[in-house]
């Protein structure tokens, strides 16, 4: 009974990890097709690996886009033929339980040097769709007060705008 009771084991860790390697392949390609797609400026290759709630948060302190507004931002430079070029040279890739939300990090090569991308995948039928993109600057540690210095008067006026217009609640649980 022990045996057959091992075999059935086996036979479930081995198909749990087969899907496992499925699903992270489907969250690989879906996130360089959508990188490819940029590149190329694939307008509608690009936004519809989006879901149509999704966010994209850039680099820049006041980049916090949803989908439609992204979009428009977008167009643009995808409109010239050719909107950003990002290749990930690192992915880590999670799950939930379920199966149908993914969450990931990379790092990936860009024009502007090594940066760091994260998110959220959601499932959509067969397809994986992002939900949600994290893009920031990878800085050197041994450079982040350079960079401070740098941002500080920015920073200075953005953090007073941001405090007058979003009141968050410091006591909150």
């Amino acid at each position: 009974m022990s045996k057959i009771l091992t075999i059935i084991l086996s036979v479930l860790v081995l198909y749990q990890g087969w899907a496992q390697s499925e699903m992270e392949t489907a969250v690989d390609n879906t996130l360089d097709a959508w990188h490819k797609a940029a590149a190329e400026a694939d307008f509608e290759g690009y936004f519809g690996r989006m879901t149509q709630d999704a966010i994209f948060i850039g680099t820049d302190a006041t980049e916090n886009w949803p989908y439609g507004a992204f979009k428009s931002f977008a167009k643009p430079y995808f409109d010239r033929g050719r909107a950003w070029d990002f290749s990930a040279v690192e992915r880590h890739i999670f799950f939930n339980d379920g199966g149908d939300t993914a969450w990931f990090d990379e790092l990936l090569d860009t024009w502007m040097g090594l940066c760091r991308g994260s998110g959220v995948l959601t499932k959509e039928g067969e397809n994986w769709k992002i939900a949600h993109y994290v893009l920031s600057i990878a800085v050197p540690n041994e450079n982040v007060n350079e960079l401070i210095s740098i941002k500080s008067a920015t920073d200075s006026v953005l953090t007073q705008d941001f405090k007058s217009r979003y009141k968050i609640d410091k006591n909150r649980k």
